[in-house]
């Protein structure tokens, strides 16, 4: 395969994450609108939310074990137009039974963030393709344009369904058309994925190699897995679209005022992403992990402490601009200490428990949000919890090294 047709490759991959995080970011200010639309219970949304994330879990594990059996490709695509699938169907129905059922099996994000089984075979796709030299800057390059891409969704989910209000739709129909958009984000995704070569696939697998892919590395990858649910469990309680929602319900922000501020927070994480690189080639890929991620969690609390909307609006996009350096750290991490046929398996095994710790958390988010006493709680359990998870991860992989950390 030629150098020529590997940048090609990557080029694609990076495409396909703009256009499915620009579509995530876009459904995560519009969702809990929609569905309150319906006649949807704040405590109900955040129910709906917790069906969704456990059904992108549920999917994640099914399709990402199985895509180097199947094909990465292949599976690239189905879930693809599983997403547009749900997109299409959300945009047509008034059913709330049909909502439920959509939000499990489909392909949807309350959080603006990843969800479905792309996430984890595109990263095993580009270690693979991609010298280890180069592995961690690449995910920060791949964890930016995600930031970017959602934060320009968000913008243009909550503009669009502002500018179509105020031309005379209903606010209902203007959230139909934001997802029909969502929709077509699908076929556009599927036609990305038809266009990798086969470089992306697998390389031939050891005989040896275990369930799910896993062998000599099945310790270190169940506890990253049970580390990261622990994570993901927390930040369910703060997934994007409860709080562009707390931000409603608390200070009457409008929805092209969440688009904008959505905007702005996703934007900075975008700028982190390349600096968390840069830093753990000085410090450490476990260190900039956990010592980014402490000082976020502490402002997250912070955030419903706030008197007014500016303030905590400002604590907000504080806490955005650090928050997501451990993502391109965790995930280049994640890669560099299991062996190469590994890969695979692991990203599709972390990937899935941290969905379904995130989707234990919003039906209760949603509870809390609903009494006016507790609106607060979900920060600082979210916050609480993380922290946490950064000492845990701390104590338990400081002293094991990615290769090039060795060397």
């Amino acid at each position: 395969m030629t150098l020529g047709r590997l940048r090609i490759d990557t080029t694609l991959l990076f495409a396909a994450r703009i256009v499915r995080l620009f579509a995530f970011g876009g459904l995560s200010i519009v969702l809990a609108f929609h569905l309150e639309a319906l006649g949807f219970t704040p405590a109900r949304i955040g129910v709906v939310f917790t069906i969704t994330l456990m059904g992108d879990a549920a999917l994640s594990l099914a399709m990402a074990t199985w895509a180097d059996r199947l094909g990465r490709r292949r599976v690239l695509v189905a879930g693809a137009g599983m997403l547009a699938l749900a997109g299409a169907t959300l945009a047509i129905t008034r059913s709330p039974m049909v909502v439920v059922i959509v939000a499990f099996l489909g392909v949807l994000s309350p959080s603006g963030n990843e969800a479905g089984p792309f996430l984890s075979i595109e990263q095993a796709a580009l270690a693979q393709i991609l010298p280890a030299a180069r592995r961690t800057r690449a995910f920060g390059w791949y964890s930016m344009a995600g930031s970017f891409a959602t934060a320009a969704g968000a913008l243009a989910g909550g503009g669009a369904s502002s500018l179509l209000q105020a031309g005379g739709h209903s606010a209902i129909d203007s959230y139909r058309i934001v997802l029909g958009c969502y929709a077509a984000a699908g076929v556009a995704l599927a036609l990305l994925f038809l266009a990798v070569s086969r470089a992306v696939e697998p390389e031939s697998r050891s005989s040896s190699t275990a369930r799910f892919g896993l062998h000599r590395s099945k310790r270190t990858v169940l506890k990253l897995s049970a580390l990261f649910g622990l994570d993901a469990f927390g930040g369910g309680f703060v997934v994007q679209s409860i709080v562009a929602y707390w931000f409603h319900l608390r200070f009457g922000v409008d929805v092209a005022q969440l688009g904008a501020i959505f905007f702005a927070a996703n934007a900075l994480a975008g700028l982190s992403a390349p600096v968390a690189a840069w830093l753990s080639t000085r410090f450490g890929l476990v260190e900039t992990m956990v010592f980014t991620h402490i000082p976020s969690n502490l402002l997250l609390c912070l955030v419903p402490l706030m008197p007014d909307a500016r303030l905590a609006t400002g604590v907000l996009l504080a806490r955005f601009a650090i928050s997501q350096m451990d993502v391109p750290t965790r995930q280049s991490y994640t890669m560099a200490v299991v062996d190469p046929d590994e890969r695979s398996a692991t990203a599709g095994i972390t990937s899935t428990v941290r969905s379904v710790g995130a989707a234990l958390a919003p039906s209760l988010s949603g509870s809390l949000l609903a009494v006016p006493g507790l609106m607060s709680a979900p920060f600082l359990i979210a916050g609480t919890l993380k922290i946490v998870y950064d000492l845990l991860l701390y104590r338990s992989f400081r002293s094991l090294r990615p290769p090039e950390e060795q060397a």
